[in-house]
C-alpha cells in the first residue's frame, strides 16, 4: 500500500538525560492507540531490561503511528527514538539524517543543560525543523518564565511557538502533534528513481540474520530486489521489508519518505555499518549519502575471566554479544597477572559498562575489568607513528621521541554558585578555558579543552559532586595534542605488574604513584613475607610501601627451657621468610586493579556514568 508524501512526517524527540523524552513517545503511542491498552508500560520503546532498569536508551527504535489532525487529514508519522547520551552522539547523528523535524524537549524545572545544546546543534546541523517543548510543567518547582528565556538566550530557535507539555500527565500530546504535522516538511525523493536508502541502525536476529533499519530518500525496496552496499561492496537479495508499529509488520514495499526495516540474508553484522548507503546493484547511485564514517572506540579495557577455565566462554558471549552490538571491538590479550582475556574498544564509559553488565547478567560470567584507558599517539625517534591502547605497550623511553594524547571539546552547564568549584576541577584536569558565557544569572555554560584520559577517571562523578547533581557535560574529540607524558610502572616484590601500570603526566606522576602505592598497601591481603609495593619512571623508583608480613607464634608450644631455644626456632623462622620473600608469589585482588581508575574510594565501579536516565 503506496502512501501519498505530502502526508507522511518523520522527526525524532531529542531532549538532555532525564528530561523526559521516553516518557514523551509513550503518551504518543497511547494517543494514537499504536500500543493498545493492555499492554501499555512505561518506557514501552525500551525494551531491553537494561533499558528499563537505568531509564536510558541504548538502542534506537523507529515505530509508524498513524494521525489524524483537527482538520481531518490523516497522517503516516515515524518516530525513530534515539539514544541521549553522549557515548552515542554518532547514532544519534546518523538517526537524525533520517528525519526532516525533531521535538526538543526541555524539562520545566532543570532548563537548559549541556545535552540540551549538543543535540540541538546536531539537530540544527542536519537542517532540521525543530520544535520546543518545555516539559513537566506539573511540578511544584517548574519556571516555565526562566527557562523559556534560557532557550531564547541560545539564540539558535525561534520560542515563539513553544509547547507546554507534561508527558507524565499527558498535558498538550495533541498540540506536540498538531505542530508536527503542521511544521515539519513532508519528505522529499522520487519514488521511481534508483534506490538510495539509509542505515541508521542494524542487529542480528538468529533466524533472519542482519536486519537493518533504513530511510529509503529516493526509489523503492521491495522483496527480490538485489541490493548494493556502497561501503563494503556486497550484494544480497532483498527477503522481506516492513515496518514498526511497534512490533515488526511485513509490508509489499516502502518507498522514498518511508521508515522500515529490510531483511537480506546477511549474515555478518561487520557487513553492515551505520550510515551506510543502500542502492540497486542493477542501477546503483553514483554517490553514497554523506556522512559515512567508520566508528573509532575511544575507551579501552581489558576483560578476564575470574577462573581462566572460563575464557572460551567468554569468547563465545563477545562473539554474540558483538552481533548486536557492533560499535565495540575485540582482540585477545594476555597478562603476567590477570592471563588471558581479551582488549575492548567502547564508545566511552557509558558503553563499557553497559557491555560488561549485559556480558555479566545474559551469559552468567564473572569478570575482572581492568582500568579504562585512551588511545595514546607514540612518535619514535626513527620517524614512525604508533598509536597504543594498552600501557603496557609503550616502547622504552630512549625509543620515544614525543606522545600525544586525544584531547576533547568539553562543554559544562552548571549553576552560577558552583562555578569556581567546577573552574578549579577543570585547571586541575589540565584544562584550557575556551569561552564563559552566563545563559542567565544562574546558569553558567563553560567550554573547556580537556584530556580525555583525565575525564576517564572521575571527572564526571566530581562535577555532580561539586554542583549538588546539577551540572551536566557534553563532549567532542577534537584532536591530539603533546604532552610532557610518561609510563608510570607497579612493582611488587620487584615484578612489574602489566595491569596497573598507567600513562600520566610528569608532573603528577610523584603524586600519582605515592597515592597507588598507599592504595594497594590497604588493599592487597597480608601474605606469609613480607610484599614490597614501588612505582618507578623508567629504572628509577619514586614511591614505596611495604605489607608487613603475617608473624607465626613458633615459640607457642615451648613451655620452658634455655632461652637459646626460642633463638634457635626464631632464626630458623627468619631464614624461611627469607625463602619465602625470594620464591613467593602475591595474590592480588580485583580492587587493586580497579585502584587505578579511581584513587577516591570506590572500588571499580563506573559510578559517574551509573543510574543515568532520560525519563
Amino acid at each position: 500500500m503506496s502512501h501519498d508524501p505530502k502526508t507522511i512526517r518523520n522527526f525524532s524527540i531529542i531532549a538532555h538525560i532525564d528530561h523526559g523524552k521516553s516518557t514523551l513517545a509513550d503518551r504518543l503511542l497511547e494517543y494514537t492507540g499504536t500500543v493498545p491498552a493492555p499492554k501499555m508500560r512505561e518506557q514501552v520503546l525500551d525494551q531491553m531490561e537494561l533499558e528499563r532498569e537505568r531509564g536510558i536508551t541504548i538502542k534506537a527504535k523507529a515505530v509508524r503511528l498513524r494521525y489524524e489532525s483537527r482538520e481531518g487529514t490523516s497522517y503516516l508519522l515515524n518516530l525513530i527514538d534515539t539514544p541521549g547520551h553522549v557515548d552515542f552522539t554518532y547514532e544519534v547523528s546518523r538517526a537524525l539524517s533520517a528525519c526532516e523535524g525533531a521535538v526538543l524537549v526541555v524539562d520545566a524545572s532543570q532548563g537548559v543543560q549541556a545535552q540540551t545544546l549538543a543535540n540541538l546543534h546536531l539537530a540544527l546541523e542536519h537542517n532540521l525543523t525543530v520544535i520546543p517543548v518545555i516539559n513537566k510543567i506539573d511540578l511544584p518547582i517548574a519556571d516555565v518564565a526562566a527557562v523559556r528565556q534560557q532557550m531564547e538566550e541560545t539564540h539558535l530557535i525561534d520560542t515563539s511557538g513553544t509547547i507546554l507539555c507534561s508527558a507524565k500527565e499527558g498535558i498538550g500530546t495533541q498540540e506536540v502533534f498538531e505542530a508536527i504535522v503542521a511544521s515539519i516538511p513532508p519528505p522529499q525523493g522520487d519514488p521511481k528513481a534508483p534506490l538510495k536508502a539509509l542505515v541508521f541502525d542494524s542487529w542480528f536476529d538468529p533466524f533472519h540474520g542482519v536486519i537493518v533499519m533504513i530511510r529509503v530518500v529516493d526509489g523503492c525496496v521491495q522483496p527480490g530486489l538485489s541490493i548494493y552496499l556502497m561501503s563494503t561492496g556486497a550484494t544480497f537479495e532483498v527477503s522481506q521489508v516492513g515496518v514498526f508499529s511497534p512490533e515488526m509488520q511485513p509490508v509489499a514495499m516502502l518507498q522514498a519518505g518511508e521508515v522500515g526495516y529490510c531483511m537480506a540474508g546477511m549474515k555478518d553484522i561487520r557487513q553492515v555499518r551505520v550510515g551506510e548507503t543502500i542502492t540497486e546493484a542493477d542501477r546503483p547511485v553514483s554517490t553514497a549519502l554523506p556522512g559515512f564514517r567508520e566508528v573509532r572506540p575511544m575507551v579501552f579495557a581489558g576483560l578476564y575471566p575470574v577462573e581462566g577455565g572460563e575464557y572460551l566462554r567468554l569468547k563465545e558471549a563477545l562473539e554474540k554479544l558483538r552481533l548486536n552490538d557492533s560499535a565495540f571491538t575485540v582482540e585477545p590479550e594476555s597478562s603476567a597477572a590477570l592471563g588471558f582475556g581479551f582488549r575492548c574498544g567502547f564508545l566511552g564509559l557509558l558503553h563499557l559498562e553497559i557491555v560488561q553488565e549485559r556480558l555479566e547478567r545474559e551469559f552468567d560470567l564473572e569478570l575482572l575489568t581492568s582500568a579504562p584507558t585512551v588511545v595514546y599517539r607514540i612518535r619514535l625517534t626513527d620517524g614512525r607513528t604508533l598509536e597504543i591502547d594498552n600501557p603496557s605497550r609503550l616502547p622504552s623511553h630512549e625509543r620515544v621521541s614525543a606522545i600525544e594524547e586525544p584531547y576533547i571539546r568539553a562543554v559544562i552547564m552548571t549553576p552560577g554558585e558552583h562555578i569556581g568549584p567546577v573552574l578549579a576541577l577543570c585547571q586541575e584536569k589540565r584544562g584550557v578555558r575556551v569561552g564563559l558565557e552566563y545563559l542567565q544569572e544562574r546558569r553558567a555554560v563553560l567550554t573547556y579543552d580537556l584530556p580525555l584520559a583525565e575525564v576517564v577517571l572521575d571527572f564526571y562523578d566530581r562535577l555532580k559532586s561539586l554542583t549538588r547533581g546539577y551540572g551536566s557535560l557534553d563532549y567532542e574529540l577534537i584532536d591530539y595534542r603533546e604532552g610532557d607524558l610518561v609510563k608510570l610502572d607497579i612493582l611488587v616484590n620487584g615484578e612489574p605488574v602489566d595491569a596497573l601500570s598507567a600513562i600520566v603526566e610528569r608532573d603528577q606522576a610523584y603524586q600519582r604513584g605515592r597515592q597507588l602505592v598507599a592504595r594497594l598497601r590497604d588493599l592487597i591481603p597480608r601474605q606469609l613475607f613480607e610484599v614490597v609495593l614501588q612505582a618507578a619512571i623508567g629504572g628509577k623508583v619514586i614511591a614505596r610501601e611495604s605489607i608487613k608480613p603475617l608473624r607465626k607464634q613458633v615459640t607457642a608450644h615451648l613451655y620452658g627451657g634455655d632461652v637459646t631455644r626460642k633463638r634457635k626456632l626464631l632464626e630458623r623462622q627468619k631464614e624461611g621468610k627469607k625463602r619465602m620473600k625470594q620464591l613467593g608469589r602475591v595474590q592480588i585482588p580485583q580492587e587493586a586493579f580497579m585502584a587505578v581508575l579511581s584513587l577516591r574510594g570506590d572500588q571499580g565501579r563506573l559510578r559517574g556514568v551509573k543510574g543515568s536516565g532520560e525519563g
